[in-house]
C-alpha cells in the first residue's frame, strides 16, 4: 500500500516508523533505568541492616574491591540520585516521542481523508 501513497503521506509515514522505533528504544531504556534504580535501591536498604563494621567489597569491573561502609552508601544513594533523575528524564522523553507520534498520525490521516484504521495503535503497538 505505501506505493499508493502521495510523496506527502509516504514521508509521514516514515516518520512515524522512525517515531515508533525511537519510542521503543526510549521505553527499553527507561526500562533498563527502572531495573537498576530498584537493585540500588535494594542494595541501599540492605545497606541499613547491617552492621558498619563488617567487611564489605564493591565490584569494580572484574574485581571485588574492599570498601568501607560510608563510602558503599554514599555511592549508593549518588547512584539512585542519578537513576531517579534518569527514569525522569526518559519518562519525559517518552511521553514528547508519544505526543509527537500521535500529532503525526494525525496529520496523516487528515492527509489521507481520514482513512483511520490503517496506522494501528501508538507507538507501542505494533
Amino acid at each position: 500500500m505505501q506505493g499508493n501513497l502521495p510523496p506527502e503521506a509516504q514521508e509521514k509515514l516514515e516518520e512515524l516508523q522512525d517515531l515508533q522505533e525511537k519510542a521503543q528504544t526510549v521505553a527499553a531504556q527507561k526500562q533498563q533505568a527502572e531495573t537498576q534504580l530498584s537493585e540500588a535501591e535494594t542494595a541501599l536498604d540492605e545497606l541499613d541492616e547491617i552492621d558498619e563494621d563488617t567487611v564489605m567489597y564493591r565490584e569494580v569491573g572484574e574485581l571485588l574491591v574492599q570498601t568501607d561502609y560510608d563510602e558503599a552508601a554514599e555511592d549508593l544513594e549518588e547512584k539512585v540520585d542519578n537513576l531517579e533523575i534518569r527514569v525522569q528524564s526518559l519518562e519525559k522523553q517518552e511521553t514528547r516521542v508519544e505526543d509527537q507520534f500521535e500529532e503525526l498520525q494525525e496529520e496523516l490521516q487528515n492527509m489521507l481523508g481520514g482513512a483511520g484504521g490503517m496506522m494501528g495503535g501508538g507507538p507501542g503497538g505494533a
